[in-house]
């Protein structure tokens, strides 16, 4: 069992900030989508992913971190996303952003291919560091989010929850999403005991986000 308690921040140095500024404000590109685990990039380099529930604003945070506006293309149509996208930051640290789970327009046969795709994914990639699973702030961990938990439980995969879309939510509404989902974090023993908070829109917690991918690299 995790203890998280009350600590949601974690404390960086004033170096490490610039260090990852530096490191985001450099070249990051699309690489490549990828449908079949065959056709992933060689584990060559260190790998932070970013997995959630459809419409959680994955590919907007994406893009927030790396200061550009369309690196990754959002959906219109929840669920729709079918590959693993990834993205190459610099020539030292890949990204991947896994298909939204939890709601997909598309037939039985895609759904299951996609859920294949993502343990498999999960089970093989030696080079990945964390998994960063995001959690819409107004609404909080759903049914559907405890079994990706217990997924990453059962593959020792170490994942840090985000909360995305804070701005969106009251102050005491938020507070008690939050000892909410302390309290189903602390069940899983592959959880990083510090959540993170995030807005895309405001920028809020986007320095501590590209602040601990950097010091994932290392």
């Amino acid at each position: 069992m995790t203890n998280i308690g009350p600590s949601i921040s974690e404390s960086f140095t004033l170096a490490e900030f610039e260090d990852a500024r530096k490191l985001f404000a450099g070249p990051i590109n699309f690489v490549k989508g990828v449908t079949e685990i065959k056709n992933l990039p060689a584990p060559n380099l260190t790998e932070t992913c970013f997995a959630g529930r459809s419409n959680v604003g994955k590919s907007t945070l994406i893009n927030a971190i790396s200061g550009r506006k369309a690196l990754a293309r959002s959906s219109n149509t929840p669920g729709r996303t079918q590959e693993i996208n990834y993205f190459a930051v610099g020539d030292k640290h890949l990204i991947a952003d896994l298909p939204g789970y939890g709601y997909a327009k598309a037939p039985i046969q895609k759904v299951i291919k996609w859920q294949d795709l993502i343990q498999l994914y999960l089970q093989r990639r030696t080079n990945l560091r964390r998994v960063f699973l995001l959690i819409d702030g107004r609404h909080g961990i759903k049914d559907v989010d405890v079994e990706m938990m217990q997924l990453l439980d059962s593959v020792a995969v170490t994942f840090q929850v985000v909360m995305t879309k804070v701005d969106k939510s009251k102050g005491d509404q938020f507070d008690e999403v939050l000892k909410l989902s302390v309290r189903k974090i602390e069940k899983h023993p592959t959880a990083y005991p510090i959540i993170l908070r995030t807005s895309s829109k405001t920028k809020a917690g986007i320095k501590d986000l590209q602040t601990t991918i950097y010091k994932l690299m290392l």
